[in-house]
């Protein structure tokens, strides 16, 4: 991709240029890494790049290093693994320096507190003898969420008594709601979104415990989708499409289906057959722009034909 390339770019020219004055050996240790993300990030020796990022010029590298671990994932490719649960460990490190540099936190506070939340979590793993129980498990891990919010609420109070110096990091929002919804990222993309969203309100009982009246309102969606769109009222068709997809959402929960997974499927199935009809085109010398509707139907399904067979 050119934007990796142009910060494989940057970094190597930043290495070149500090060899002298700096240790370069790779490492297994994490403290490393974090030294040389510093010394990218010096204002008069570091990369120019790296010094001109911010928190949110980075976002987009950290969401496509992401999606780049689960590709590697699913192509079971051990060496792109390898390499992207790097890229991926440089987010953090990126970040946990910006944040270093403002007085947020540090790498080790970020360890650290993953570190905590893990042991706490699970009482029954890292606990004595009363916490290992069953009888004592039941229920524990509401309880250890409840504190978790407990001691973030004062954390963020003292935070508030904080002076601000100008950071907008420390104005936090006086409002802070305990809903139970306000706890799932908006940021998180659409399908997981949707998902956890639900996975949420059904805590509490709000949800269908069969698949059949999920089915029935994806009907109800889809027509009313059809009267949306007969309207040409794009607002009101939009509308209506989310909430057929928030409903296939439901759906795929109720038989305990990741919807994302479900459809990356669908879509890698598409790419096979798709691949299948160019390939049908080439043997008979000519391209999919050149067929008709019809011909590329017919393509289309001895793609399909294909694939059953194989």
């Amino acid at each position: 991709m050119l934007a990796r390339r142009v910060l494989t770019f940057w970094i190597l020219r930043s290495i070149a240029n500090n060899l002298s004055g700096y240790n370069m050996q790779s490492s297994h240790d994490i403290a490393r890494l974090i030294e040389i993300m510093a010394a990218l990030r010096q204002p008069k020796t570091g990369c120019p790049w790296d010094i001109e990022q911010t928190f949110d010029t980075i976002v987009p590298y950290t969401i496509e290093e992401t999606y780049e671990v689960v590709d590697a994932i699913e192509r079971r490719d051990a060496l792109d693994l390898r390499e992207e649960l790097g890229d991926l460990l440089l987010q953090v490190v990126y970040h946990s320096q910006l944040a270093a540099e403002l007085g947020l936190f540090e790498f080790g506070d970020v360890v650290e507190g993953i570190t905590r939340k893990m042991i706490r979590r699970h009482p029954h793993v890292f606990g004595d003898a009363e916490a290992r129980s069953a009888r004592s498990a039941k229920g524990q891990w509401n309880r250890i969420k409840e504190e978790e919010k407990r001691e973030r609420r004062e954390e963020r109070a003292a935070r508030r008594s904080l002076e601000a110096n100008g950071s907008e990091w420390l104005h936090v929002p006086a409002g802070d709601s305990d809903g139970l919804l306000d706890a799932v990222p908006n940021a998180l993309p659409a399908l997981p979104l949707a998902r956890k969203i639900q996975e949420r309100a059904a805590t509490v009982g709000f949800d269908w415990t069969e698949p059949e009246p999920i089915i029935a309102k994806l009907r109800e969606e889809t027509a009313e989708f059809e009267e949306a769109a007969a309207s040409s009222d794009r607002s009101a068709i939009e509308s209506e499409l989310g909430d057929i997809l928030f409903t296939v959402v439901n759906l795929a929960r109720r038989y305990e289906i990741d919807p994302d997974t479900a459809l990356r499927g669908t879509v890698a199935k598409f790419r096979r057959w798709f691949s299948h009809m160019e390939d049908a085109a080439r043997q008979g010398e000519r391209s999919l722009a050149d067929l008709s509707l019809p011909e590329q139907e017919t393509l289309w399904q001895g793609a399909k034909a294909s694939a059953r067979t194989d």
